[in-house]
């Protein structure tokens, strides 16, 4: 007889009560059991809110019970659940659960190392909206995300552009999770929990941050081809009617699709790298004919352009349009020779970034995904076999348990009481605090990445106390577009040290500080964390005590044949179906307008892997390697229609230009002020729809006539007045708000502080930025405790500024640090400027 391993899965013992409804509550408390915790759903008599298969994956690993809040019976079965619990998640209006009797502060006051969740839509001090139905779509149309779709819409004039992505939930969901686990990791040093609240219209705003950011007297360098001809036809007052065709001899020849000899579409993103375009022109045989034309690689493009020797680099975006027209109409002609699959070998082989378009259900079902457990079955009691997305974050060591998840599966109450009593919780003495401390109040991070989702993760946790050192090559790798413009974004809250890691003096520095942290984190591939000494046993030589991070574009727990390919946002939008879906077909592909659209969510689940593994450090003594990608967070960007089984429905989510909503009852409507609204609404509200002034008979009016009934009645009023009449009838809607305008309105002088008692839309403006420049960027707001700080990470410092601060406390002496300044093993910056002209 043998007996079964026991489990190595780090929330192993965790108890959660989910009240959630609809996608983020439940998701959160899916992340959760994933990771082992042991989790109870409740859902009211008559079912989940959110009627859909997609519950089949948020519910699984969780024991799902029924309760009625409304009755004195029911709310004592929810006391006696939440008595046993070391988290609550719920995700109502502001005050809801305290109206049923569930008060998170009251049964704080009696059980301190209680953590409660609470995940509204809007801030419980956004006295303007925190009581409007926060639908999905509501959210994102307040927030800007529907009228700022980027420039290709607004070159062809599309504007709102509807999109069924929940972005506010997926930023939510790994917002709230990784506060979650943070704050479990800090009471195991201090046995006091939290209460947390993460709205999610704060947390799209910081899913969206590299989109709100504005720099004044932006360099005219940085301005892509479509960015200028916007300007163009604004200042001639020409209208946006670009088509999809014109619109593509905009694009730079490193970031767009090419047509393929099987007809399919091959995304190609390699703009920045100073080696990835020049590996792509050389394996497509043109090189050598374009340098024979002029083509040139600056030395430095980190110096003014104005003293550069040509008008063009290499590896530098965005090129002129001479040279960009040129290279785009070869590679056109090179990408017909051969079909999109040998494309991906030949890129992913080659080591530069490039990938097919592929649809959602051809993902669901690929030989990649499914080999590394990006997605996995689940024998659901309704669906059957099941294919669902697979972890979102893992440790290398325990992920393998995670391949296999339980299907959800209905219990009583007191079943459920008797499995959570069988799970005592084991705390440490609570220790009295005098005043607020950050949940890594002396946790020491040494942050390898660069692009977006690695370095956001560490600029993320710096604002509950990490000191966070940023390290990057002496010289650059990337082009200051890349580096600096981001970096605006995820460069707060660190210090910046260069160095020449591939030199023997660089690679002494860079070996004592990792001998000094407590974390480190880097996007690589794995064949990189080898070759670096950062593998399992390379680490243990250097320091076995630290926590590695590692993140990167297509890995799931297990290898595949594509975990080695380089890639990066795009990329993943491209395989995993989402640039399909939103361009409309095969023909016309376009990328989720939003920078960063995944990046970031996946820097947010780098965040909550480290928490975990600080927590299993604490709790078990285990050591782990958090692991995540963009590819894994590409189902939960895709939650509502990522999933397959056998006589599935079709994939018919919304897609495509014309796409403006769900149907009749959630769409935009053209108003009187010459305005959008977003209307949200469900058949169970037409008799208060048809309560409203001026939709009086809306009721009677047949399905398929609502949609011209609605749109004529609309005409008749302002959007602000729509908006004012439905969200007093308690009905959805709101005005088609862009993120300028959100700016304009919820901008401050810099105070220091992070915002978060600032409503649900927050931004600092910097008029003394160490760039030069006045930037005006999003505050870190949407993580709001009671008693733990968050603090506002300092703005970005130029790179290198602090090279010689971290070297001395490396214990360096000036002598040794002026040697290694002069052989070039360290540097002190990339250029003159913070930001090259």
């Amino acid at each position: 007889m043998t007996t079964a391993k026991p489990s190595l899965l780090p929330l192993k013992g965790v108890k959660v009560i989910d009240f959630g409804q609809y996608i983020a509550g439940p998701a959160v408390a899916m992340i959760l059991a994933d990771l082992g915790a042991t989790v109870i759903h409740v859902d009211p008599p008559g079912g989940p809110l959110w009627q859909s298969p997609a519950n089949a994956t948020l519910n699984r690993n969780k024991m799902i019970v029924t309760i009625d809040l409304k009755t004195p019976e029911g709310l004592a079965e929810a006391l006696d659940l939440v008595a046993e619990a070391d988290i609550v998640v719920e995700s109502f209006r502001p005050g809801v659960m305290k109206r049923h009797g569930l008060d998170f502060a009251a049964l704080r006051e009696e059980r301190p190392e209680l953590i409660a969740l609470s995940i509204p839509g809007f801030a419980s001090n956004d006295t303007l909206r925190r009581d409007w139905r926060a639908f999905e779509s509501i959210i994102a149309a307040s927030s800007g995300v529907f009228t700022d779709m980027g420039l290709n819409r607004v070159l062809m004039g599309v504007n709102p552009s509807f999109s069924p992505l929940p972005l506010s939930s997926a930023y939510g969901t790994m917002l709230a999770a990784s506060a979650v686990v943070l704050a479990l990791q800090s009471r195991e040093r201090t046995g006091y929990g939290d209460e947390i609240e993460v709205p999610l219209a704060s947390a799209v705003m910081e899913g969206l941050s590299y989109n709100s950011i504005h720099i004044q007297d932006y360099p005219d360098r940085y301005k892509t081809q479509r960015e200028a001809e916007i300007e163009r036809r604004r200042a001639e007052g020409l209208p946006m009617n670009v088509t999809y065709e014109e619109l593509q001899e905009f694009l730079d020849p490193f970031y767009r699709s090419y047509k393929c000899k099987d007809g399919r579409m091959f995304y190609v993103v390699c703009p920045s790298h100073k080696h990835h375009a020049k590996r792509c022109l050389k394996v497509l045989g043109i090189y050598d004919d374009l340098v024979a034309e002029g083509l040139t690689e600056e030395e430095d493009t980190y110096l003014p352009v104005s003293e550069w020797t040509s008008d063009v680099s290499l590896g530098v975006y965005p090129l002129p349009k001479l040279w960009a027209d040129k290279i785009a109409a070869r590679m056109k002609e090179v990408f017909l020779t051969r079909t999109a699959k040998e494309w991906e070998r030949i890129f992913g082989r080659g080591k530069f970034p490039g990938a097919p378009q592929r649809w959602l259900q051809e993902w669901i079902n690929d030989d990649h995904a499914e080999t590394t457990g990006l997605m996995v079955e689940v024998e659901d009691p309704v669906f059957g076999t099941m294919t669902q997305p697979g972890p979102m974050v893992w440790l290398a060591e325990s992920g393998e348990e995670m391949l296999s998840p339980e299907p959800r599966r209905w219990v009583t109450v007191a079943g459920a009481l008797q499995i959570l009593r069988r799970q005592p919780t084991k705390l440490p003495r609570s220790r009295a605090s005098r005043e607020k401390a950050g949940w890594l109040d002396g946790v020491r991070i040494l942050d390898m990445c660069n692009v977006i989702a690695g370095p956001h993760s560490a600029s993320y946790l710096s604002r509950f106390g990490a000191e966070v050192i940023k390290i990057d090559p002496a010289k650059p790798n990337y082009d200051c577009w890349n580096t600096v413009i981001f970096s605006l974004s995820h460069g707060r809250g660190k210090r910046s040290i260069l160095a020449d890691i591939s030199s023997k003096e660089g690679r002494e520095v860079f070996e004592k500080l990792v001998a000094s942290v407590d974390v480190i984190v880097w996007n690589a591939p794995d064949r990189q964390v080898t070759a670096m000494g950062l593998d399992v046993e390379g680490l243990k030589k250097l320091n076995p005590d630290a926590i590695f991070c590692q993140l990167d574009c297509f890995s799931g727990v297990r290898p595949g044949p594509r975990t080695n390919y380089l890639g990066y946002d795009d990329l993943v939008q491209a395989t995993t179906g989402i640039m399909l879906r939103f361009g409309g077909g095969m023909d016309t592909p376009e990328e989720h307008a939003h920078v960063g659209t995944i990046d970031v969510m996946c820097g947010f689940g780098a965040a909550l892997g480290i928490a975990t593994a600080l927590y299993q450090k604490l709790k078990f003594g285990r050591i782990g390697r958090p692991r995540t990608s963009l590819s894994a967070l590409s189902g939960l960007a895709q939650i509502p229609f990522c999933y397959d089984y056998e006589r599935r429905p079709l994939f018919d989510e919304p897609s495509g230009r014309e796409a403006n909503g769900f149907g009749p009852l959630e769409r935009f409507y053209y108003t009187a002020s010459d305005r959008f609204i977003l209307l949200c609404a469900t058949e169970a509200d037409l008799p208060k729809l048809n309560a409203v002034d001026g939709l009086e008979g809306i009721a009677d009016v047949p399905a398929e006539d609502r949609a011209g009934f609605l749109a004529t009645a609309f005409m008749g009023a302002r959007a602000e007045d729509w908006t004012e009449r439905l969200v007093a009838a308690d009905i959805g809607a709101t005005v088609c708000e862009n993120i300028e305008t959100i700016r304009a309105y919820n901008s401050r002088p810099a105070d220091g502080t992070p915002g978060t008692e600032n409503g649900s839309y927050a931004f600092s403006v910097y008029e003394d930025h160490p760039s030069g420049h006045v930037i005006t960027q999003l505050d870190p707001f949407a993580i709001r405790p009671a008693n733990a700080a968050i603090y506002a990470p300092a703005p970005t410092e130029k790179f290198g500024a602090s090279t010689r601060a971290v070297l001395r406390d490396a214990g360096y002496g000036d002598d040794a640090i002026e040697a290694m300044l002069a052989s070039g093993a360290v540097s002190e910056s990339w250029s003159k400027e913070y930001l090259p002209s």
